[in-house]
C-alpha cells in the first residue's frame, strides 16, 4: 500500500491543464482563467464626482459664502464651460468634473435658493472627486492567469470592457458505476440490490468543481459488459468508475478495462476509508476507480478527484486545505492507515472550533456523511487524543461537498 499524499501526487503527476476556449462574459462565471486580463480603458476615464452636490473651487468653499450656480452637469452630459471664482456647477455622482473646480460640495451641506447657493460647511480641495485612473489603467493587467472567476472578477472584467474572456476548457468526467447489485433512482431493485448513490454524489461534486460529468450506463460484473461502457468514455478528459475495485471474485473492473489497453499504477492506499482505488491509464485518458462503499467514493473523491480537476482546470492541485479545530471527544490511537473522521462542529465557550466525531464510522452510512461538517485528519500511527487537543480538519462545506 502506498500513502495518501504519494497516492495524489501519482494521480495528478501526469495531468496537464486544459486548452483554453473563449467564452461570452455572461458565460464565464467559476471558469478559470487562461490568459491574464488587461484593462481595455481607464477608470475612471475622467476626474469624476463621488457624490451628489456642486462643483466648486475650494478656496470659495468658506462657510456662509454664496456662489452662484451657472449650470449641471448629470451623469453622462458633461458641462462644457470652465467655472470661476465664486462659481458653481450642480453635479452627481459619477459627473464629471467641470474644468476649473477642485472640490464637491455635498447638497446636504449646501442652501439653494435658486441659482444662489449658500456654502454651509468647508470643503478642502479634492474632496470627493474620484480621480482618472483611481481604479485602473488601460493596459493593466487586473485578473491573473489561474483565477477561477467570482462575480466581483466578472463584474471587473464587464469594466474593463472584455465581452469575452479566455479560459481553459471544462473538464469532461465520465462516470462509470458498475454491480449487478446496482440500480439507478427511480428504477426497479434487484434482489439483494442497491441504488448507485455513488454516481450521482460524484457527478454533483464534478458538477460543483467546474466540470461537466457524464453518467454512463451501469455495467455489469462481466469484464465484457464493463469494456463495452468503457468505451463510451471516448473523448472524456477522465474516466471515474466506482465499484469493484478491490480482488474479489467479482471485482472485475481491471479486467474489463484491460480490454481497452488498461495500465495500473496502483490500487491500494493505506487510508481509513478507501482501501482499495484505482488509478492508471488508458492510453492517453486517465482512469480513477474508486470504491464501491459511498463513503469511502465521497473521501476518495474529496482526497484525490478534486485535486485532478483543480489540475485539468489550471488551478493550484494539492491537498485539500486544512484548518485546525480541537478534539470533541477522545480519539484512540491510529493504526498503520490514514484516518478520515467524519465529524460535525460546534464551538466552545471560548470561541474556539471543536470537531467531534460520530461514534459510528461505518463506510456505507451516507445518512451521517450528508450530517458531516468536516474529515478528522489522523495520520499513520497516530497516538491517542484527549478532549481538547488540537486536530487538522478538511471543512466538507466548500465546492458543493
Amino acid at each position: 500500500m502506498i500513502s495518501v499524499e504519494e497516492a495524489r501526487s501519482r494521480i495528478l503527476q501526469p495531468l496537464q491543464p486544459l486548452a483554453p476556449e473563449i467564452v461570452a462574459l455572461s458565460d464565464a462565471w467559476r471558469r478559470v482563467l487562461a490568459a491574464p486580463v488587461t484593462a481595455r480603458l481607464t477608470q475612471p476615464p475622467a476626474d469624476v464626482s463621488a457624490m451628489d452636490g456642486y462643483a466648486l473651487r475650494a478656496a470659495d468653499a468658506e462657510p456662509g459664502a454664496t456662489l452662484h450656480q451657472i449650470g449641471e452637469a448629470p451623469a453622462g452630459h458633461p458641462f462644457a464651460g470652465t467655472l470661476g471664482a465664486g462659481e458653481t456647477v450642480r453635479i452627481f455622482t459619477g459627473s464629471i468634473i467641470p474644468a476649473g473646480a477642485d472640490a464637491i460640495l455635498l447638497q446636504e451641506d449646501a442652501s439653494a435658493a435658486g441659482p444662489a447657493i449658500t456654502v454651509n460647511q468647508a470643503v478642502p480641495p479634492g474632496r470627493h472627486i474620484r480621480r482618472r485612473g483611481e481604479d485602473f489603467a488601460e493596459g493593466n493587467i487586473i485578473l491573473h492567469a489561474g483565477a477561477r472567476l467570482t462575480a466581483r472578477q466578472i463584474g471587473l472584467a464587464a469594466a474593463a470592457n472584455h465581452p469575452w474572456l479566455t479560459v481553459h476548457r471544462r473538464p469532461q468526467i465520465a462516470i462509470l458505476a458498475t454491480g449487478d447489485e446496482i440500480a439507478m433512482p427511480g428504477d426497479s431493485i434487484p434482489p439483494g440490490g442497491i441504488i448507485s448513490s455513488n454516481s450521482h454524489l460524484v457527478a454533483a461534486l464534478v458538477r460543483a468543481a467546474g466540470g461537466v460529468p457524464t453518467l454512463l450506463p451501469v455495467a455489469r460484473d462481466h469484464p465484457d459488459v464493463i469494456a463495452e461502457a468503457a468505451a463510451q468514455a471516448t473523448g472524456a478528459d477522465l474516466l471515474v468508475t466506482i465499484g469493484g475495485a478491490s480482488v474479489g471474485t467479482y471485482d472485475v473492473v481491471q479486467a474489463g478495462l484491460q480490454r481497452h489497453g488498461f495500465a495500473l499504477d496502483f490500487w491500494k492506499i493505506a487510508m481509513r476509508p478507501g482501501k482499495p482505488m484505482i488509478s492508471g491509464h488508458i492510453g492517453a485518458l486517465p482512469v480513477l476507480g474508486l470504491p464501491g462503499n459511498p463513503v469511502s467514493a465521497a473521501i476518495c473523491a474529496v482526497l484525490f478527484l478534486l485535486p485532478a480537476l483543480h489540475r485539468l482546470q489550471g488551478l493550484p492541485a494539492g491537498a485539500p486545505p486544512t484548518i485546525q479545530a480541537l478534539a470533541g471527544a477522545p480519539l484512540r490511537a491510529n493504526d498503520h492507515r490514514a484516518d478520515h473522521l467524519r465529524a460535525t462542529l460546534s464551538r466552545d465557550s471560548a470561541g474556539r472550533l471543536v470537531a467531534t466525531p460520530f461514534p459510528k464510522q461505518d463506510s456505507a452510512m451516507l445518512s451521517l456523511l450528508s450530517q458531516a461538517e468536516c474529515l478528522i485528519l489522523r495520520a499513520p500511527h497516530a497516538a491517542p487524543v484527549e478532549p481538547g487537543a488540537p486536530l487538522e480538519i478538511i471543512l466538507l462545506n466548500t465546492e458543493g461537498i
